[in-house]
């Protein structure tokens, strides 16, 4: 049992402790793998730590950089669907939606190897007589990476391409839940050929290995995508060296809806919003907002759309959703339905698990969708993360834009309407890192990711989530250097 990678060997855990990797559509024991706890951590960060200092990567050239980085994306590309099929088994989700996350996989690890050699710092003008100042970027250091499980793969490559094109090294902690892809990316990084202890990987839970991470103060940054409760410790935690923290803590994401929109794509799009990977999304448009005059109509066409979403095994090319990743998020999120009951909420369609035979040994839950709610409830204003979509109305663009604006939260939101003025207007007001208009969901490596409030600290993706690797540094040089004779 040889699961986690330290100073370029593959080991066990310290403990020899090991965890069953379970299915969530059948609960079947898909994998066994290493444990690791506090005392591997400790001895990744120590070989990151002396990899960095060493200075073998962060001063190889930052084209080679990007030539490794990008090797990465040719081998992920070329074992695309083994790497399809363990994200299916581990998560639940659909092989389509594995297939297409392994494409956006490999064009973010090609993305950040083309900027890898972009930016050979900058010369600004000096107010000094006979000088010159360059601003320069260069590698943070040590970066501690903890990801969570509805993405496994997806959410390693936000962080480890820019890290790595960057000259830092990394521990990378998955989910102890879903780390099947990321050992395996483990595995094509060795075959590029990294020097050791550039790439660490330390399976564990985050009590554990993600606690000693965000504690070390040899580590320089902690990059965390996850919930909100935990991004907190992790925040005050990572204050023991004033490490950098770059945090994406969920969201609780609007979706408004005007009369003027085009009435069918707006449903459909609803639908994918909310359902896609059973909710499991961060950028899951789990609020509807929606305009009195079509509010009933809209909401008939929704249920009757809802009702014939197919649940069953991600291999089937018929399922349109897999499960809920393990049975304790699934009572979780059969809570909340619970809570917003009480607190008036009206179940239209779902709220329980399925009654077909076929689908009791896995985690599934019903597509549900709750109205008669109020942006004061619980289920509107805390995350779910799961197949539950809370129906609000509004009555014009200011009371839309409120209701939108009222929760702690500012990942993501969209507005659907044949308006383009109204649509920008109400954009310029949404407190959200992103926007969509007529649209829900879409995402790319080019484009910043990351939230507003309570939604996160800092960016990935695009040349903003780069620069989160990266520290700046002022160069000054005095032409013409002489004596000052101030102190004579």
């Amino acid at each position: 049992m040889k699961n986690m990678f330290i100073n370029g060997e593959w080991t066990e855990a310290s403990s020899g402790k090991t965890r069953n990797i379970i299915n969530p559509f059948n609960q079947e024991v898909i994998a066994t793998v290493a444990e690791g706890d506090k005392e591997d951590a400790k001895l990744a960060i120590s070989a990151a730590r002396k990899a960095f200092d060493h200075g073998e990567w962060s001063q190889t050239p930052a084209t080679e950089r990007g030539k490794k980085v990008l090797h990465i994306a040719q081998l992920i590309e070329r074992d695309k669907e083994e790497l399809a099929e363990l994200e299916s088994l581990d998560t639940g989700k659909t092989i389509t939606e594995s297939r297409a996350d392994m494409d956006d996989i490999a064009g973010v690890f090609r993305y950040f190897a083309g900027l890898a050699d972009k930016d050979g710092g900058e010369m600004i003008e000096s107010p000094i007589p006979d000088s010159q100042s360059k601003v320069v970027r260069e590698p943070v250091g040590v970066c501690g990476q903890i990801t969570p499980w509805n993405y496994p793969l997806l959410q390693a490559a936000w962080k480890i391409a820019p890290a790595l094109a960057t000259g830092n090294t990394i521990v990378m902690k998955p989910s102890e839940i879903t780390p099947l892809t990321t050992i395996k990316v483990t595995e094509l990084m060795e075959e590029v050929g990294f020097p050791k202890g550039v790439v660490n990987l330390v399976l564990g839970e985050g009590t554990t290995v993600g606690n000693e991470l965000a504690e070390s103060h040899d580590v320089d940054l902690i990059s965390f995508t996850g919930g909100i409760e935990t991004g907190k410790k992790i925040m005050q935690t990572a204050s023991g060296n004033v490490k950098k923290i770059a945090l994406e803590l969920g969201g609780k994401n609007p979706n408004i809806v005007f009369a003027d929109a085009d009435f069918e794509t707006a449903v459909d799009q609803a639908l994918n919003a909310i359902f896609f990977h059973a909710g499991q999304v961060c950028s899951a448009g789990a609020r509807l907002l929606v305009e009195d005059s079509i509010h009933d109509e809209f909401v008939e066409a929704l249920v009757e759309r809802t009702k014939r979403i197919k649940l069953g095994n991600g291999f089937d090319e018929e399922t349109q959703s897999g499960p809920l990743i393990s049975a304790e998020h699934r009572a979780k999120v059969e809570k909340y339905v619970e809570i917003g009951k009480e607190e008036g909420a009206t179940v239209l369609v779902g709220g329980s698990r399925p009654e077909d035979p076929e689908l009791q040994n896995g985690f599934f839950y019903l597509p549900t969708i709750m109205t008669d709610c109020r942006s004061d409830m619980r289920i509107v204003q805390e995350e779910v993360f799961g197949p539950v979509l809370t129906v609000e109305r509004f009555k014009d663009e200011d009371e839309a834009v409120h209701l939108a604006n009222d929760t702690i939260y500012g990942l993501a939101g969209a507005v659907f309407t044949t308006d383009i003025d109204k649509a920008e207007r109400v954009s310029a007001q949404l407190r959200m890192g992103t926007v969509w208009i007529n649209d829900f969901h879409p995402y790319f490596a080019q484009a910043p990711w990351g939230g507003y409030k309570q939604s996160g600290i800092g960016r990935e993706l695009g040349k903003a989530g780069l620069e989160e690797y990266t520290e700046t540094k002022h160069i000054y040089r005095n032409l013409k250097p002489e004596p000052l004779n101030w102190f004579k």
